[in-house]
Order: C-alpha cells, then structure tokens, then sequence
C-alpha cells in the first residue's frame, strides 16, 4: 500500500479518531500482524507531544488455544496484575485505541457455554473499573486487514493481493482519500446536521417494516437524543470512537421494543459467524432467535446476563452510504454495521440521553437505558426497510423509504 496513505490514515486516526492530549498515555491494542502499521501510529502519537504509548499485543489463535485447554475456572480468574492494569487504566484514563484485524470466524469450533460461563464469571471485575472510564477518556476502533480477514473478502485471491484489496477497501471507506481529516471535518458536522433535524421531533418510537419480515416497533426515552460520529467526554476533549461511521444512533427505552427484525448481514461475534438470523420481541425482550448457522451461539450471546436480551442502540443509515455502494461484504461489524441500519443488544450509550453527565448510573437506568456486558451491533437495513417516527401528538413521520432518508 502506497505509504502516504498509510501515513494519511494514521494520522487519521491518531488526531481525529482518539485525540490525544500532549502528555497524556495512549494504549495500543493489536495482532502481532500489525506491527509496521503500530510503529506508524505510535510516531504519530509521540509526535502529537503524548507521555508514553503502551501496547496490549493479541493473537486470536493464541487466545482460542486458551479457550480449548483452559478449564472454565481458570478462564475465569483474574491475577492480581490483571486488576491492577485495570485500576491503572481507570485512575490514569489514557486514550485508548484498537486495530481491528481479527479473522471473522477465527475462534469457530470452541464451546460458547464454556466461553461465555468464563466471561459472566469475570465480568463483576470489570465492570467498575469500566463505569468508571465512562465518558472520561477518549477511545477508537479503527480497521486494519488481516491475512485471514482479507481472504474472507476477497476468496480466490493471493493472500497478498487481498490484502492490498482490503487496505484499498479500508482506506477509502474511511474516507481517507485527498486531505483525510478535513474530509472527517465536514462528515462530523454532515452528521450533526441530520442528528439535530432527528431531535427536533422528539420522537417517541419508531416503527420499521421491510418485505424480508421485519415488522418492528421500538420506544425511544424522552430525555433520549439522536448522535453520531463525533462524541466528545467529560472533559470537553472531542474524539471519533469509530473510523469509519456512517450512522446516526440513540439508545431505546428498554422494555419498549414489539415485533420481528430479520439481519441483513452475517454478524462475526467473537470470532463466530452468524448467518441468517432473525430475532423477536416481548415486552422489549428477546423471547426467540432463529439462524442458519450458529444460532447456539446466539443464543448464548442474547443470555450473557440480563440486559443482553434488550436493546441498547438503534442506528440509521442510508443505502447509498459509501460502504454500502462499495458492494463489499465485510464480514466485519466495524465496516458492515456502517454499510446498514442496525440495532444493538446489550449495553446503551449514557451520551444519548441530553444532559447525561448532570445524572447518576441509577437515574439513567430509571429513564429506560439498559445495562449490559455486551453490545452487540446487528445489521437490519434493506431496499425494501421502510422507518417511520411516532411524535409525541402521535404524528407519523416518514424517515427512511426504500432504505433511503425522507429528508
């Protein structure tokens, strides 16, 4: 891959994906595949003035190794130092970055019970340390090809070739084309735009219909606000969590979602894939999922604790979205939940509520944000989806037709 492109991306990535402060640590997660690419952004952050760069190195055959010799209780235990680097990362609040090249169904073939068991039983740990971080750091997901990824994509081709294809794929959906971040500039404030125009009708739900048997109705919080792209935490620092991001999303009332979606797009969780899938609602609960392939995985997935079962994120975005025209599958939910309207099991986002910050986790929860371990993006969107909002006076508002915006 041409290397001003390279440098053009991480640049990207660095100032207007996690933005960094001067002195501020900067944590790194990768494959070992990655590490020309990881010497490049970490150059970009020392010379963007950050303290120190740190790395968190991951290989998942490794890690599925570690899942089939394992027993369940010793994929369960923390180490000491294990909790220490997450007290570290709470109190020291570095920026946070991940460079996504993992194989699509890499970890295939292990036991989800014993797997998902391990992570339920490790999870009470982690999860104050990560309220704790919430909306105090900033943090980024960015793409960059794997070899087995590349070949999922791109089948027939010389491992070599489809890695470049998929670079080529990377770089454009992330808009890293000409001058990157001014482009990132104008889509920052393109989102904002539309995410306003979506708040001033202050919807109460949306219903969604689309001729493969998605026949939905989801309640929306009335403290809830529509965002995108660009997020900015506590401290006033902005940051693009996602690289690339094409949707506008807020989190629903839980306990307000009725009816069927029917997924568009396999979905890799984990390191499975799950391919032709549905899922149906009651009472804002999932009460019944069917796939094609994996649904025991699925099922493990919607059963991880409480919350997993209800909805955390509803996302909108156009057909003609450029991942989506790009005519690639992914098989990557980075990239392919970018191409589709989507929903998310699991956990909501504190930022869609207006004035979050001025409330407790509990009065969050009170209004209707759901809490989880997971949040798990599954793609909806189709020719046919059909979005309309239901105001407060009970106006219908046509969104979407033929899976392109009204306005």
């Amino acid at each position: 891959m041409d290397k001003k492109r390279l440098e053009m991306y991480a640049d990207l990535i660095v100032n207007t994906g996690i933005n960094p402060d001067p002195g501020q640590d900067v944590v790194i997660t990768a494959g070992f595949d990655q590490l020309d690419f990881v010497r490049l952004v970490t150059e970009k952050c020392y010379r963007r003035g950050v303290g120190k760069v740190w790395f968190n190195w991951v290989d998942m055959p490794l890690e599925k190794l570690h899942y089939v010799h394992q027993s369940e209780e010793r994929l369960a235990k923390f180490e000491n130092w294990e909790v220490e680097k997450l007290r570290w990362q709470s109190e020291k609040l570095p920026a946070r970055l991940w460079l996504d090249s993992d194989d699509p169904d890499g970890m295939d073939g292990i036991d989800p019970e014993k797997r998902a068991k391990a992570q339920m039983a490790k999870f009470p740990v982690i999860k104050p340390f990560r309220d704790a971080m919430e909306n105090r750091h900033q943090w980024c997901i960015a793409g960059v090809p794997g070899k087995e990824w590349a070949m999922k994509v791109f089948p027939g081709l010389p491992a070599d070739e489809a890695v470049e294809k998929l670079w080529d794929a990377i770089l454009t959906a992330a808009r890293a084309n000409g001058d990157a971040i001014a482009n990132w500039d104008a889509h920052n404030a393109a989102i904002a735009r539309r995410s306003a125009i979506l708040n001033d009708f202050h919807f109460t739900a949306l219903e969604y219909k689309a001729d493969n048997g998605t026949d939905f109705r989801v309640g929306l919080m009335p403290q809830g606000i529509f965002a995108g792209a660009q997020e900015t935490d506590l401290s006033g620092r902005k940051f693009n969590p996602n690289i690339p991001s094409e949707e506008i999303f807020t989190s629903p009332m839980r306990g307000k979602a009725e009816g069927t979606l029917v997924a568009t797009k396999p979905l890799s969780y984990q390191g499975s894939l799950i391919e032709n899938f549905s899922m149906r609602f009651e009472n804002g609960k999932v009460v019944e999922v069917h796939a094609e392939k994996n649904q025991n995985v699925l099922e493990k997935m919607v059963a991880m604790d409480e919350g997993a079962a209800y909805l955390g994120e509803c996302a909108l975005i156009a057909k003609d979205s450029p991942i989506n025209q790009s005519g690639i599958l992914f098989w990557n939910t980075l990239y392919d939940e970018n191409a589709s309207c989507h929903f998310a099991v699991g956990r909501g986002f504190d930022c869609c509520i207006r004035d979050f910050a001025g409330y407790s986790k509990e009065e969050l929860t009170a209004m209707g944000l759901n809490d989880s371990m997971i949040h798990v993006d599954f793609m909806v969107g189709c020719d046919s989806l059909d979005i309309d909002g239901i105001t407060e006076a009970g106006e219908r508002i046509p969104i979407f037709r033929n899976g392109s915006w009204c306005f």
